[in-house]
């Protein structure tokens, strides 16, 4: 039920990017996500993690399960991953899903139309606070996306290799941040924009 939900909201932020995109094969050269991302897009995506509803989940989550130990969030991975295979209920991923969070990064998804094409936050652990759209795990905290940024500063950005999506024919890349407090440049947590690298190319005209 959730799997549905997510994916009628984003049905029409998928359906402009294929429609953009059209039926065509991988480009032999991937664009250069370093060069196409810019200081103006990743100020934009600064801008985004201060808003109040992230800052407030962040750190919220943050004080519900400080002191954690590694057993207890392989538990909650392992939770979460086994109930994405699961053709039943999903009680875990419905509640991250459904919370405001996600719910807010859902409309900030959908407002890009097509250039962000997933957004997820995590605490100051790697565990997942909110999402548009569900993760295959719910700890990021021993990936890169995390272990180059929030161990790295408020300021820190990771931007990982274009990668080619088959289903919608379109070049993306993740770009991985520091979530950083908005009084206090503390790092609070870590968040990913996966951008549509076409649709950026299209819209910068390069």
């Amino acid at each position: 039920m959730v799997k549905a939900l997510v994916s009628g909201c984003l049905l029409a932020v998928v359906l402009q990017a294929s429609a953009i995109a059209g039926d065509v094969a991988a480009p032999a050269t991937a664009p250069e996500p370093g060069r196409l991302i810019s200081a103006d897009v990743i100020s934009t995506l600064r801008a985004i993690l201060k808003d109040e509803v992230i800052q407030i989940s962040v750190k919220a989550q943050n004080k519900r399960l400080a002191g954690i130990d590694q057993a207890r969030i392989d538990e909650l991975d392992t939770t979460w991953r086994a109930q994405t295979k699961s053709d039943g209920k999903q009680p875990m991923i419905a509640r991250v899903m459904s919370n405001p969070t996600s719910s807010q990064l859902l409309r900030i998804q959908a407002a890009s139309l097509g250039l962000y094409s997933e957004i997820f936050v995590v605490d100051s652990y790697g565990l997942n606070v909110g999402q548009s759209s569900i993760t295959s795990d719910y700890w990021q905290g021993d990936e890169a996306k995390f272990q180059k940024t929030f161990p790295m500063g408020g300021d820190a950005v990771f931007i990982d290799e274009a990668e080619w999506n088959e289903a919608t024919k379109t070049w993306r890349a993740q770009v991985n941040m520091t979530i950083a407090d908005v009084d206090t440049g503390t790092p609070i947590g870590a968040a990913t924009i996966e951008i549509n690298l076409t649709e950026l190319q299209r819209r910068l005209g390069v």
